[in-house]
């Protein structure tokens, strides 16, 4: 048996930076530090930091006056950040840039007088994050069926945003749906669907026809972990999603010669290899990785931790 690793995997740039805020915040200001939500959709990472003195809060009003809250990579609607600001709480915004780039777009839109037509998972924190930029004027779509069924103010001001973490074609078939239905519907200057998962989705489709069953390591809540999931099997490929090593079932394995193995933008390199040696106490006896995109993103760290890093690095 064979494993055949997906390149890129794992870790994002964004995914980094919040990790790493996280972190820095706790070197700085020390233990609780409270993150609102899970800072990203990984279960490993979100126990590791709370061991390290992380307490993640569903809202607000669980952080103490006074305290420091970081908001999670997945962004948060402006009610959330003005209440922040009302109870004084040192704020360190963790927002992945990429999905920043998405507000800006609904600030703009909203200015121009647009209604915006979000594609996106309803109850997923970056989409009410999103949807909560503005007061009104926004509209939810998943589907084609659902793009069917949208009644708008008027046709001829319109826009769209996506979610950054969708199927790349699910989302292509929406947006096609909405400009056929609104054909004046403006779109964003640069798509919304990040790099992270583009290029991952575009390796498990060159990964996919080359190997017999597929496994993805991602948390059950992460939108990117599922939707490489998703692709797998649109290639007729079987395919599991795993949390850890210890899901990995060896039933999957039977006959097959070649697994191969990706990971969501927010799971962790030490869980890929400890389902790398999984798989050789299953029989595995070689691994190589495929050839796919080099990754060198890296985005800044939020003001007021810089000072921190400059003082680490001497």
């Amino acid at each position: 048996m064979e494993v055949v690793l997906a390149q890129p995997r794992g870790f994002c740039a964004g995914v980094d930076r919040a990790i790493e805020i996280v972190e820095r915040a706790l070197a700085l200001h020390g233990a609780p530090i409270y993150v609102r939500h899970e800072i990203v959709h990984n279960s490993f990472v979100v126990a590791d930091l709370r061991a390290k003195g992380a307490v993640f809060v569903d809202e607000l009003d669980a952080v103490p006056q006074g305290s420091t809250v970081i908001f999670s990579a997945h962004g948060v609607a402006k009610s959330v950040q003005k209440e922040a600001t009302a109870r004084g709480l040192r704020i360190f915004d963790a927002t992945c840039p990429l999905v920043t780039k998405v507000h800006v777009e609904v600030a703009k839109m909203r200015a121009q007088g647009r209604e915006i037509v979000m594609i996106g998972h309803e109850g997923h924190p970056e989409v009410e994050g999103t949807m909560g930029q503005t007061d009104d004027g926004m509209y939810l779509v998943q589907t084609v069926a659902d793009v069917e069924r949208l009644a708008v103010r008027n046709p001829e001001q319109l826009a769209y945003v996506t979610q950054t973490t969708l199927s790349i074609d699910d989302a292509a078939a929406v947006v096609l749906a909405l400009k056929r239905r609104f054909p004046a519907i403006a779109e964003p200057k640069k798509a919304d669907i990040c790099y992270a998962t583009q290029n991952r989705q575009d390796a498990v489709k060159f990964m996919a026809p080359r190997v017999d069953v597929v496994v993805v390591i991602g948390s059950p809540t992460s939108s990117n972990s599922n939707r490489l999931r998703e692709v797998a099997e649109r290639f007729g490929v079987p395919a599991h999603l795993v949390d850890t090593a210890d899901d990995l079932r060896p039933q999957w394995l039977a006959g097959k010669q070649r697994v191969g193995v990706t990971a969501g933008a927010s799971a962790p390199e030490i869980l890929i290899e400890q389902l790398v040696a999984r798989l050789r106490d299953l029989g595995a006896t070689s691994v190589r990785s495929l050839d796919g995109v080099q990754e060198s993103v890296v985005f800044p760290m939020p003001k007021g931790l810089h000072g921190h890093a400059a003082r680490e690095a001497t």
